[in-house]
């Protein structure tokens, strides 16, 4: 019908029924057909998109797998933590500390610098703390040991076991250093540090206007 009407009258019908309708009426309604989802050839080369579209800054070109990040001594795939093992795996350690404090004691009996003589001194002092220290944890884990193989055989007899809480085993390790500070005759300034330790945490507790008081 557009076809036999003249110029003037499709502008009159096109002003009439707006632009939109009169397209609609000339060309025919086009059903938009879905995007066509773009695969890429190879999965390690880029994804190729079209020019006409906005491409982002950041765009990831190549899949990159995440790396997870795990802690050893929290994972459950290195294993459960043995003391013993850990012990006689790095017992190499102790035989360097060792060599290491024969050393310090061969150089202190050489040196006259009184700066260099007070730093080997207090290297001394860091190495046979260590050294104390070590100690009194294979002595703790000796006890324990030895309590968990007298709970055994109290289960073996049909009898019930004793567990030890986490505060019993703080309290028994408190009066065995109490006892070895005892022996040694360091008992009393070590309660008298103490004592000022705990001194200063309380009066760090108290409001200000009490603490000039």
């Amino acid at each position: 019908e557009l076809s036999t009407m003249s110029f003037e009258d499709i502008m009159k019908l096109q002003n009439k029924v707006g632009t939109k309708v009169y397209n609609k009426m000339a060309y025919g309604s086009e059903s938009k057909s879905a995007p066509k989802k773009v695969k890429r050839q190879n999965k390690n080369k880029p994804m190729e998109t079209s020019a006409k579209r906005h491409v982002p800054f950041l765009r990831q070109v190549v899949p990159v797998k995440k790396a997870i990040s795990r802690d050893p001594r929290f994972d459950d795939l290195s294993g459960e933590f043995k003391p013993e093992i850990f012990e006689k795996t790095y017992s190499f350690i102790d035989d360097i500390k060792r060599k290491e404090k024969e050393l310090i004691l061969k150089k202190l009996k050489t040196v006259k610098a009184a700066e260099r003589k007070e730093q080997l001194q207090l290297l001394l002092r860091r190495v046979e703390n260590q050294e104390k220290a070590q100690q009194m944890k294979q002595l703790q884990r000796e006890k324990e040991l030895e309590f968990k193989k007298q709970q055994r055989e109290l289960a073996q007899q049909g009898k019930r076991p004793f567990f030890l809480k986490k505060s019993d085993k703080r309290k028994l390790e408190l009066a065995d250093k109490y006892s070895e500070l005892k022996k040694s005759g360091k008992l009393e300034n070590f309660l008298v540090k103490k004592r000022k330790r705990n001194a200063i945490k309380d009066r760090k507790k108290l409001p200000f206007n009490q603490k000039d008081q």
